[in-house]
C-alpha cells in the first residue's frame, strides 16, 4: 500500500495524473444556487474552511448548492450534454485508487458530502443543513437533512454518516484518507444528528470533508465500489464504455432540485486535437480543459463558442527526487531553479496562460506568498552552485508522463538546463509505469513533471518526512504544519507562509506555474465555472439555452 498518494493532474482539464481531470467542485452550479446562507469562518477568513480551533461555538446553516436555487432557471431538459476530458478512470473506487479522475465524475454528482465548498472557498451546507463547532475546536455537531435517500431507495441517516467516516479510517488505502485520522469518534445521536469529535483541533478538517473523504456511502454497496456507485446525488451512474465514455443520468428520486440535464456523458480523448475537432463538429459541447492553449484561436468566434479563463488549484512542477544523489544536495536543486527561465517556459509551453509560482501554492491559497522571483534566471549563479557541489558534469533523467503540459515544457527545460551545463535525458513513461516506479517506492527517478491539483495539499506533498515520492525531509516543515493546523487563525496563516518560504529556500522542487482553468464550450452552454476548485466536475447546474 502506498501511504502517500496525492491527486495529480494529468491533463489540462484538471485531469489528475492518476487518471483524469479535476475541475470545479460547486463551480458548475448557477451562481445563485447556494441559496440563503450564513457562514462564519472559525479560522477567521472567508477563504479558509469554517470550523477549527479558535471557534467560539460557530454555527453554520443554509441550503446546499446542488439542492436549491434562487432566481431564474430553465425547466429541466430531457437532452444530453457531452463533455470532453482526458485519461479516464481505471476504476470507480476512489477509496483505493488515487487520482482525480474518479471523484471528478462521481463526487457531488453521485456521491454527496455533509458540507460543500463554494466558488470563493467558503464552506457551505450539503447533506448537513447546519453545524456547530465547540469553542475548543474539537466537537462538530451536524444536523442532517431529513428525507434524503440513496439512489437505491434506502434512507440516508446519521448512522450512514458514521459508517462512511469510519470506513475512511479503516478501509481506504489512498493517502487522502490520512485526513480522517484526526477523528477520535463519530456518533449518531439521532437519525438526523451527528457528533464528530477530533483528537486535536485541525484547521483543514472541515474543508477536507468537502473532498472525496467526505463522500457519504451506503454500507450495503461498498463491496462493489469498483463497478457501481450508489449515492444520494442528483445523478446516478448509468454506463461505462471502457476506452470511450462514462454516462450519468438524472436521479428521479433525488431529495433536492431536479438536475437540469437528463443525461451527462463524460467522453475521453487521448489526443487533444481529436477533442478540439469533436467540439468543432458538434460531437461534444464542452472541452473541460484546453490541452493546447494555442488551439484557442480556432474558437475565437464568440457567437459560436465561450472561452473560460480562470484559475485552478493546480501547481505544475518539475519534481526532483530530493533523496537521490546529487539531488539531495540543496545547491544542486537551487542551481536547477536558477537555470530555469520560468516566464519563458510558461509563455512557450502554455501560451502564457497561468501564473509563475515559486513554492507549493497558488494565488488563491489563504497563506499565499509571492515567491515567483525567489530564483531569477541566472545561468552564472547556477554554474557557480554546481561547481561548489562538485557537479560540473551532471547528467539527469527526466521521466515524462503522458500529459500535454509535460510534453510542452520538457524541451524548453532540457535546453535551459543544458545552458547551465546540466545534461538531461528525457524518457516517456506510461501512466501505469509512472505510478509503479516513480510515484511508488522505491521512487526510481531523478526528475519528473506533474501538476498537483489538490487544494491545500502541501501537507501531503511536502510534510517534511521522506514518506512520499518527493523524498523531501525537513523536521521544521513538519513542526510548522502541525502547529499551524492546531493553532488559531493567525498562527495557521503565519506558519504556512513560513513553510512556503522554507520549501522555496530548500528548492524542494522546481515549481513552474499555477495551472489555469481553460474551458471552451458551445455558446449556448450555461453554468460553467470561472474557477476550478475542489475535486469534482459538478454538472448539476449545467444546461443549454
Amino acid at each position: 500500500m502506498i501511504r502517500k498518494r496525492a491527486r495529480l493532474l494529468v491533463s489540462a482539464a484538471a485531469v489528475a495524473l492518476v487518471v483524469s481531470a479535476c475541475t470545479a467542485g460547486a463551480g458548475l452550479q448557477p451562481s445563485s444556487s447556494t441559496g440563503d446562507q450564513s457562514t462564519q469562518s472559525a479560522t477567521g477568513g472567508s477563504t479558509t474552511p469554517s470550523g477549527g480551533s479558535g471557534s467560539t461555538g460557530t454555527e453554520t446553516s443554509g441550503t446546499s448548492g446542488s439542492s436549491s436555487s434562487s432566481g431564474s432557471q430553465p425547466a429541466p431538459s430531457d437532452g444530453t450534454l457531452t463533455l470532453g476530458l482526458v485519461l479516464e478512470p481505471v476504476s470507480l473506487d476512489f477509496t483505493t485508487q488515487s487520482g482525480a479522475a474518479i471523484p471528478q465524475v462521481l463526487l457531488d454528482n453521485v456521491y454527496e458530502t455533509l458540507v460543500n465548498q463554494a466558488q470563493d472557498g467558503t464552506i457551505v451546507p450539503g447533506l448537513a443543513e447546519k453545524w456547530t463547532v465547540s469553542p475548543d475546536g474539537l466537537t462538530y455537531d451536524f444536523t442532517l437533512r431529513s428525507g434524503v435517500t440513496f439512489s437505491d431507495g434506502e434512507p440516508f441517516t446519521a448512522d450512514d454518516a458514521v459508517f462512511s467516516i469510519n470506513y475512511v479510517k479503516t478501509k481506504w488505502t489512498v493517502n487522502v484518507a490520512d485526513a480522517m485520522k484526526v477523528v477520535a469518534s463519530a456518533t449518531a445521536v439521532s437519525p438526523t444528528e451527528l457528533k464528530v469529535v477530533l483528537s486535536h483541533p485541525d484547521n483543514l478538517w472541515l474543508f477536507k470533508m468537502t473532498t472525496r473523504i467526505g463522500a457519504m456511502m451506503s454500507p450495503k454497496h461498498v463491496d462493489k465500489l469498483a463497478t457501481e456507485a450508489i449515492g444520494t446525488g442528483p445523478y446516478v451512474f448509468s454506463n461505462w464504455i471502457h476506452g470511450d465514455s462514462i454516462t450519468l443520468t438524472r436521479n428521479p428520486h433525488y431529495w433536492g432540485s431536479t438536475a437540469l440535464e437528463k443525461t451527462i456523458v463524460f467522453k475521453y480523448f487521448s489526443d487533444p486535437t481529436a477533442m478540439n475537432n469533436a467540439l468543432l463538429t458538434d460531437q461534444i459541447q464542452v472541452i473541460t480543459t484546453v490541452q493546447t492553449p494555442p488551439a484557442l484561436k480556432q474558437f475565437d468566434d464568440k457567437s459560436k463558442y465561450t472561452i473560460i479563463d480562470g484559475t485552478t488549484n493546480g501547481k505544475v512542477m518539475m519534481t526532483m527526487n530530493d533523496a537521490r544523489p546529487p539531488l539531495n544536495d540543496v545547491r544542486v536543486r537551487q542551481a536547477i531553479n536558477y537555470a530555469l527561465d520560468k516566464p519563458a517556459i510558461l509563455k512557450a509551453a502554455w501560451a502564457g496562460y497561468g501564473t509563475v509560482i515559486g513554492s507549493h501554492e497558488v494565488p488563491t491559497d489563504p497563506w499565499y506568498v509571492d515567491l515567483a522571483n525567489r530564483y531569477p534566471h541566472d545561468v552564472a549563479k547556477a554554474k557557480q552552485l554546481l561547481a561548489e557541489a562538485g557537479q560540473t558534469h551532471l547528467t539527469l533523467t527526466l521521466a515524462l508522463p503522458p500529459v500535454p503540459y509535460a510534453a510542452a515544457a520538457a524541451p524548453i527545460i532540457v535546453s535551459q538546463l543544458a545552458d547551465a551545463g546540466i545534461t538531461v535525458k528525457t524518457t516517456n513513461v506510461t501512466f501505469d509505469n509512472w505510478l509503479a516506479k516513480i510515484f511508488a517506492k522505491p521512487y526510481d527517478y531523478d526528475l519528473t513533471i506533474i501538476n498537483h491539483v489538490e487544494q491545500y495539499d502541501v501537507t501531503t506533498v511536502f510534510d517534511g518526512t521522506p514518506d512520499y515520492y518527493t523524498q523531501y525531509t525537513n523536521p521544521k516543515v513538519a513542526e510548522l504544519e502541525k502547529q499551524g493546523l492546531e493553532g488559531d487563525h493567525a498562527t495557521f496563516i503565519a506558519d504556512f507562509q513560513q513553510v512556503m518560504r522554507i520549501l522555496a529556500d530548500d528548492a524542494a522542487a522546481a515549481w513552474l506555474w499555477a495551472f489555469p482553468n481553460l474551458m471552451v464550450a458551445d455558446a449556448n452552454v450555461r453554468g460553467l465555472p470561472q474557477n476550478a476548485i475542489g475535486e469534482s466536475l459538478n454538472v448539476f447546474g449545467l444546461y443549454t439555452s
